[in-house]
């Protein structure tokens, strides 16, 4: 097993700030930075595109990934993401109507394509698209604000999206993204899961992003790996 990456959210951030934070964050030692994106319409929320991501993009080396809670991305507005500099772009299996078609065109623009469920979304969503991603996100809340309470209920869910991501034989990462911060990493990271996404743990640490960090990476190594089996 690789080590698990730490891939925060900057929703909770001042947005006044980004270029500022994602600088911080990065001398915290993330592994890459997650942008949630969100257009009112597929989530009850409005956050940031493409331009914003594109103006802290000088601010850090750290890769960028670009989580889009979109109804139906277009060919053009998925370019302008890999445009901005997300070289891993998300889509959800339920915003998508041909979710192959939207996952090759995160492909021609030249970034890794990556699909997101829900957590009323089974794993049998992104069976037959596994030949196309690069990672497969697991919602451990349903998606559209910060700082919700992690659904422990996923954890069966991360494990057989493990065992389907195993089966294949692909180099996929599996993500979580939801409610994730000490109490809740290992957990997570046992069902599977090898990158973490997390907002509000990060952010409201009162020692600050690095000791935050720390304290993630180790509650996400505390616990080892349950293995999975295809269902």
């Amino acid at each position: 097993m690789s080590s698990v990456r730490i891939a925060p959210s900057v929703l909770p951030a001042d947005f006044a700030r980004l270029g500022e934070i994602c600088r911080d964050l990065e001398k915290a030692g993330v592994d890459r930075i997650h942008w949630d994106v969100m257009d009112g319409r597929f989530v009850p929320n409005l956050t940031i595109g493409p331009d914003v991501v594109a103006s802290c993009r000088g601010w850090v080396d750290v890769a960028f990934e670009a989580h889009l809670m979109v109804d139906e991305p277009s060919p053009e507005l998925l370019g302008r993401f890999v445009d901005a500099g997300c070289g891993i772009v998300m889509v959800h299996a339920e915003a998508c109507r041909h979710l192959h078609r939207s996952l090759g065109a995160v492909a021609e623009a030249g970034a890794t394509p990556a699909v997101v469920l829900n957590p009323a979304t089974p794993p049998s969503a992104v069976a037959h698209v596994l030949d196309l991603v690069g990672l497969v996100l697991v919602m451990t809340v349903n998606p559209g604000f910060g700082g919700q309470r992690y659904l422990a209920s996923m954890e069966p869910k991360v494990a057989e999206v493990r065992a389907l991501i195993d089966a294949s034989g692909r180099d996929i990462d599996l993500e979580v993204d939801g409610g994730i911060g000490p109490a809740t990493a290992a957990a997570a990271v046992a069902a599977g899961a090898d990158v973490l996404v997390a907002g509000s743990a990060l952010f409201n640490d009162p020692d600050g992003f690095e000791s935050a960090v720390e304290r993630l990476r180790a509650a996400a190594s505390s616990t080892p790996r349950t293995p999975a089996s295809a269902s």
